[in-house]
């Protein structure tokens, strides 16, 4: 088996799972309970990944694998699945794509850390203005590729959009980010319906 030490609210973990249950490995991972903090740093996650970050992995044969992006990258190469496309351009989009999802859930879970993690009397509001323009700002770039993407997670950078919106939704439900992204909205709708995004929803 596969260990993977996770949170039932992270969206990192999620982007984890839905790679896994799109391959069909999702019942050959152990899932490892873990208290990951920006704060308090939890010794059993250290044992995988030294940052004390999930999603942390051992892989069957004892190799420690770290972030999402690479344990999703070794999962389809294990499965020999097809979530990464292997050249050209089609690669190169995947994988900005990735990064561009990757990048709100960074600037969304540091406004939430801000709020959520900083004692009160050493919050900036300054900070998390400008980690909330970073998420409005990748939010206009995928309304502008929404209407090109697949209705199902077949790769890795809509996998990554999907985890992302989702976040939004779970954390951020005051962004009304729909009011302003219908075409977003709409693909997401329809591609937040499939069952490996229905099966990884987070909860509180």
């Amino acid at each position: 088996m596969f260990k993977l030490y996770y949170a039932p609210t992270s969206p990192f973990v999620r982007k984890v799972m839905i790679t896994a249950w799109c391959l069909g490995i999702n019942d050959q991972i152990e899932m490892l309970e873990s208290a990951a903090h920006p704060i308090q740093r939890d010794a059993r996650i250290a044992r995988f990944n030294p940052l004390a970050k999930i999603p942390a992995f051992q892989t069957v044969d004892g190799q420690f694998l770290y972030d999402s992006r690479v344990i999703c990258e070794y999962l389809n190469a294990y499965a020999q699945g097809g979530l990464f496309p292997v050249a050209g351009n089609a690669r190169w989009t995947s994988l900005t794509r990735q990064a561009l999802g990757d990048g709100l859930l960074d600037a969304a879970l540091l406004a939430r850390y801000e709020r959520t993690v900083r004692p009160e009397e050493k919050q900036w509001a300054g900070w998390v203005d400008a980690q909330l323009q970073k998420v409005s700002a990748a939010l206009d770039e995928i309304e502008k590729y929404a209407e090109e993407f697949s209705r199902i997670p077949d790769d890795i950078g809509l996998i990554t959009l999907g985890c992302a919106l989702g976040y939004l939704d779970f954390r951020f439900a005051d962004l009304v980010w729909r009011n302003h992204h219908p075409l977003t909205a709409a693909w997401f709708a329809e591609f937040d319906q499939h069952p490996a995004m229905v099966k990884t929803r987070p909860v509180a």
